[in-house]
């Protein structure tokens, strides 16, 4: 696993766009060109079932959506690094994606750091926020990709308005971890792929934030006697690969990789999140927190987890995600028994050489 460090001398910088916010705004979209129209993914019933457990509330994560756009950083050192490593791996493909789908996440940094990688010609930006949306087509002026043909929409990663097998690359960059059903959402993505169409997904993993969830907990048991849900559960390693089978996806590949971000104080670290969209949205969580708990919560990390220059790190692991829609181009395992040649006799080929 690779270690990155990344470190900001400066308090956490807030901007804000020009304009007036526009409230009460239906669901729509911006378009520099069409937007398709027909059967949906979601009009399928191959495999695809909504989920009857609701682990987040996804309304408040719209609205921490539409906050995190007036407090997003410019050019965030963590989440450029995540979607540079992601859209490395479209340099590893020989093949061209004319049609693509960026959904939720880190949309304005996949944008930005695109650099005709992929050969993408057409290009749909989705968010859940109608502020993260318009955040991305006024930032457009400053993205020098004029030869891609930009859409914008506001739509949901649980009920992708998307025409089945009619794109051929989604990527999805620090997003897809707040669905409740992460399978079901991962099965729509494969729909909307043309056949031998590509998935690329990073989500936060396990591990990440395990220094505050230490800490929190500590204080919660120190100050209130017992624990509450502070910090989102997340996927493990193990779980991925599981989860792109089960999608359905051909040739899935995953890879993680840990980043540790270098803060001032907890309260920088929370302010952070904040600005990412990444607060806690569970259910079933308190409301409310302890001015107490929250002190001690700082003091606790700081005397835990402090390095010696007064910073105080935070782990992110992120897990990379690759899978590609059936295709009969595909390399295939054979069927079981039709080896010609026996393990034995290369063992004892080899072994003659030695």
């Amino acid at each position: 696993m690779r270690g990155l460090s990344l470190y900001q001398r400066s308090s956490l910088s807030l901007w804000r766009r020009r304009g007036a916010r526009i409230e009460n705004e239906p669901y729509g979209f911006f378009s520099s060109g069409s937007f398709s129209s027909g059967s949906f993914c979601t009009d399928t019933t191959d495999g695809l079932q909504s989920s009857k457990v609701k682990i987040f509330d996804r309304h408040l994560k719209r609205k921490q959506r539409d906050r995190a756009a007036w407090l997003m950083r410019p050019k965030d050192s963590f989440v450029d690094a995540v979607a540079e490593n992601l859209l490395d791996r479209l340099e590893d493909c020989k093949k061209s994606f004319p049609s693509a789908l960026c959904l939720g996440g880190s949309l304005e940094a996949i944008k930005r750091l695109l650099h005709g990688r992929g050969a993408i010609e057409k290009l749909i930006m989705m968010d859940t926020s109608y502020d993260m949306i318009k955040l991305c087509k006024d930032a457009e002026k400053d993205v020098h990709n004029e030869k891609i043909e930009t859409s914008y929409m506001v739509g949901d990663e649980e009920f992708l308005p998307v025409k089945e097998s009619s794109l051929d690359l989604v990527i999805s960059c620090l997003g897809l971890h707040w669905t409740n059903d992460l399978p079901g959402a991962m099965i729509q993505c494969r729909l909307a792929l043309k056949p031998d169409g590509l998935f690329l997904g990073a989500i936060l993993g396990g591990e990440t934030l395990k220094e505050l969830r230490i800490a929190c907990t500590v204080a919660q048991m120190e100050r209130e006697g017992g624990i509450s849900p502070r910090i989102s559960p997340l996927a493990q390693v193990r779980d991925a690969g599981n989860l792109l089978t089960r999608a359905g996806f051909a040739l899935p590949g995953v890879d993680v990789d840990e980043y540790v971000v270098k803060y001032q104080s907890a309260l920088e670290l929370i302010e952070h999140l904040r600005s990412m969209g990444e607060t806690n949205a569970l259910l079933q969580r308190n409301n409310m927190l302890n001015r107490e708990t929250a002190l001690a919560t700082a003091a606790i990390y700081d005397s835990m987890f402090g390095a010696e220059d007064g910073t105080i790190p935070a782990t992110f692991q992120v897990i990379f995600m690759t899978g590609w829609r059936e295709h009969s181009s595909q390399q295939k395992a054979k069927r079981r028994g039709s080896a010609n040649v026996s393990f034995k006799d290369i063992q004892e080929q080899f072994g003659s050489e030695n």
